[in-house]
């Protein structure tokens, strides 16, 4: 039988007793599963939880995980494929999630990972919302959904503020549906954490549109997103006028010291098929959707930072593959990642000149 490492056999020592493992640069995640305090659940009222990689404590990475949207009995409903609490649609309980699958951003022990010194809090979607809802909404007899993301992710929110204080780097990365409320986290973490130089990543929601009709039904009156967000992110909008891309001008204009930043492949069909019905075309023009966002939110005197790749992939941060190969005009993503994080001078827009898939 071939023997146990002792590096490994000492860290299983080391979690069985409930101990956690010293940190020291380059080595491979340890998770802890974290449960909140308060009134935080999933979209069937199971338990919510997020995980913690201790390392760093200056550094801190808030990621936000996809998990896939719903508004209604058929996609809401709690039906599973093939992985346990998710189905089709969105990821209604945590039962299937599990960060120590993941690669790409991840993988602590590469040289070229970015973050390989942070901390991470891991943060699942599993009502629905995209981490933004506050409402209870019985779509059927049979069928009521907690849509309380908001209610979870504030509450990881309190858990960063309070174990880590003295936080001097705090990157806020979403994932696809995770992304599109990745600019409200980020201008909530710098209320709580002023004196942190904060950064965000958002991925693969640039052609989330602007429209009245998903601002209306889907935001404010099925998951209570517009009641649920602090004063300065609705200020001087009404519900249907605030919409994903005004996330960004809002916290913008709420924190001119916030780092924002956005990647897209251009013509991704999995990152916004939820909402193409309120897009412009059959089908629409992804790309053109992108880059409409883009200028509406720095005309708002907003600056956002964009890496735009070719294709219609799906899927970057989690994947060894694409996060550390993806390369635009000569510029390697995660090289654009890292002078982001890290220069005072963010780095030049990065886009495709041929972008068909």
């Amino acid at each position: 039988m071939t023997k146990m490492p002792l590096l490994l056999l000492a860290a299983l020592a080391l979690v069985v007793s409930g101990c956690s493992l010293p940190w020291t640069p380059r080595t491979a995640m340890v998770w802890k599963r974290v449960v909140p305090a308060g009134d935080c659940h999933c979209a069937d009222g199971s338990q919510f939880a997020f995980w913690e990689r201790r390392a760093d404590p200056a550094k801190v990475v808030l990621f936000l995980n996809g998990g896939g949207v719903c508004w209604d009995a058929e996609t809401c409903a709690f039906t599973s494929t093939e992985i346990p609490g998710e189905s089709d649609f969105y990821d209604w309980n945590l039962e299937g999630t599990n960060p120590e699958n993941r690669s790409g951003m991840f993988d602590t022990t590469r040289g070229d990972n970015p973050f390989a010194e942070y901390s991470y809090l891991y943060v699942s979607s599993c009502t629905g919302d995209a981490h933004l809802g506050n409402a209870s909404q019985k779509y059927s007899p049979t069928l009521t959904v907690e849509h309380h993301g908001y209610v979870n992710g504030t509450a990881a929110l309190d858990y960063l503020a309070e174990h880590y204080p003295d936080a001097e780097e705090v990157v806020v990365v979403g994932k696809t549906a995770g992304s599109v409320a990745a600019p409200l986290y980020g201008a909530l973490v710098a209320d709580r954490l002023p004196d942190a130089q904060v950064t965000v990543l958002g991925g693969q929601s640039g052609a989330w549109p602007d429209h009245p009709e998903f601002n209306t039904k889907i935001l404010d009156e099925t998951w209570g997103a517009y009641d649920a967000a602090p004063e300065w992110a609705v200020d001087g909008l009404a519900a249907q006028d605030w919409g994903v891309p005004r996330f960004w001008t809002q916290a913008g204009l709420r924190d001119p010291d916030l780092v924002m930043a956005r990647f897209d492949f251009a013509y991704d069909p999995h990152a916004a098929v939820e909402v193409t019905q309120w897009m412009d075309g059959d089908p629409p023009d992804l790309l053109a959707e992108i880059d409409r966002n883009e200028t509406a939110i720095e005309a708002a005197g907003v600056a956002l930072h964009s890496y735009t790749a070719p294709g219609d992939d799906h899927g970057i941060f989690d994947f060894e593959n694409a996060f550390y190969d993806t390369e635009v005009e000569g510029v390697r993503l995660v090289d654009w990642i890292e002078e982001l994080i890290d220069d005072d001078d963010p780095p030049d827009d990065v886009r495709c000149d041929r972008c068909d898939p």
